[in-house]
């Protein structure tokens, strides 16, 4: 050891023996005094999630909502749901975050920190432990999830709806339904995070609002020209293929990021969104089969974004049989919406946001409640009680879905006060892609 590598160590030795001599109250103190300093590692993995967030918006959910219309309106799609993200983003940094997670507030929403006034490079989050972030981060990571659920929504209502009325419609939406929600479910102060519902990634923030706001605005907006009676199969399942395979990658970000540390947590999430979402892509194929049809590349798609959805809320809060369990039940149910339910009420919920966002956000924030028993396999305590949390569950479910639904006809009422809500059907015939955007997805 060389002698500087010698005085440092007895440097060290002799400034931690004099720290523990200090009385108590003293060391609290000092303690106190020291800036928090987030963790290297934890804000490394925080910045990597918020990218992989970004990453099923654009291409993810671009190309697999993209892939599922007709071609001509291919680009139209893929622009509104860019467009909308982008716009939310603006908004999230203005007044979002300071709704969703401001210093001040209630149960039901916050304020302050509007164009993140205070937030400066050194500012820190906390995370569920002792550990801390940097503000700046937490701050993108949740202003991915407020930019990917308005684009969610979308699905419920492509190739029929202007690009202004849409803009206008996700600037109210975004500002009554989203970020009330967000602060209610994840901020300390909120309702439901104090009812103790569980929701570790998104099953009532992102899901269940996506896809009940998504069925409302179909229904308010009416359907296609020539639904149901002309056909309208996706122009391109190979680039849903890509779409689905980019949102699943992307989709670790955003499950395993919820943990805001790189630890156990984080793993268990990982694992959960590995093995559901692989039993509900294959359980889609297999009640595909059992109904009488070949296991198709849609069906396949379908399942995994299905399981997917249901496993959000639990990535965090069951062990890995339980979610493929979870993955299995949400994947046959959403089946059934899709294939079922949708043609015999007969709405033109276009990409089926509602059957599978909607119902399977239902099931996976039901869900969490069973697989969260320790009995299960879940993180559950020993004193866990499995029938509380169903109904604090259910409760939350059910308040996200008449805020969604209220909140959902207030926007589309308000955009079709300022722009109009549909296209001409000159334009419907044509293809949004030229008549809203001037451009072709092909030549």
């Amino acid at each position: 050891m060389t002698p500087f590598k010698t005085f440092c160590g007895a440097a060290g030795a002799l400034g931690l023996s004099l720290f523990a001599a200090l009385p108590a109250w003293a060391q609290e103190a000092a303690a106190e005094a020291a800036p928090a300093v987030p963790n290297p590692g934890n804000n490394a993995w925080m910045m990597t999630s918020t990218v992989l967030v970004l990453l099923m918006i654009l291409p993810g959910l671009a190309l697999f909502y993209g892939g599922l219309t007709r071609s001509k309106n291919m680009i139209a799609t893929m622009t509104q749901i860019g467009a909308v993200a982008a716009l939310a983003m603006l908004i999230w940094v203005m007044y979002g975050y300071g709704l969703a997670f401001g210093p001040e507030g209630n149960q039901f929403i916050s304020w302050g920190k509007f164009f993140l006034a205070g937030i400066t490079p050194d500012s820190t989050a906390a995370t569920f432990t002792s550990e801390v972030i940097s503000e700046y981060v937490f701050v993108s990571f949740q202003m991915t999830f407020a930019a990917i659920t308005i684009a969610l929504v979308l699905g419920g209502i492509v190739e029929r709806m202007k690009f202004s009325a849409i803009m206008v419609f996700a600037i109210v939406w975004l500002t009554i339904v989203y970020f009330p929600v967000a602060h209610m479910v994840w901020e300390a102060r909120g309702v439901f995070f104090a009812m103790g519902a569980l929701d570790f990634a998104g099953g009532t923030v992102v899901h269940i609002n996506a896809g009940v706001s998504a069925l409302v605005a179909a229904l308010i907006l009416g359907k296609r020209k020539g639904f149901p009676s002309e056909p309208m199969p996706p122009h391109s399942l190979t680039l849903t293929m890509v779409g689905t395979g980019l949102l699943w990658v992307g989709w670790f970000g955003f499950n395993a990021g919820s943990a805001l540390e790189a630890n156990g947590s984080a793993a268990l999430a990982m694992i959960n969104t590995f093995v559901a979402t692989a039993s509900a892509g294959l359980f889609w194929m297999l009640t595909e089969r059992v109904m009488g049809h070949k296991g198709s590349a849609l069906g396949f798609c379908s399942g995994i974004i299905a399981g997917l959805v249901a496993v959000t809320p639990a990535a965090g809060n069951s062990g890995p049989f339980g979610a493929i369990v979870l993955g299995a039940v949400a994947s046959i149910v959403c089946y059934f919406f899709v294939a079922k339910v949708k043609p015999a009420l007969g709405y033109d919920d276009s990409l089926d946001a509602f059957g599978i966002h909607g119902v399977g956000g239902i099931i996976g924030a039901i869900g969490t409640a069973v697989v969260y028993s320790p009995s299960l396999g879940g993180p559950g305590g020993a004193d866990y009680a499995m029938g509380g949390q169903l109904v604090t569950q259910i409760t939350a479910v059910l308040a996200t879905i008449v805020i969604a639904t209220v909140g959902t006809i207030i926007a589309m009422f308000i955009a079709k006060a300022l722009t109009g809500l549909r296209v001409s059907t000159e334009v419907e015939q044509e293809g949004l892609d030229l008549g809203e955007h001037g451009e072709r997805a092909y030549n």
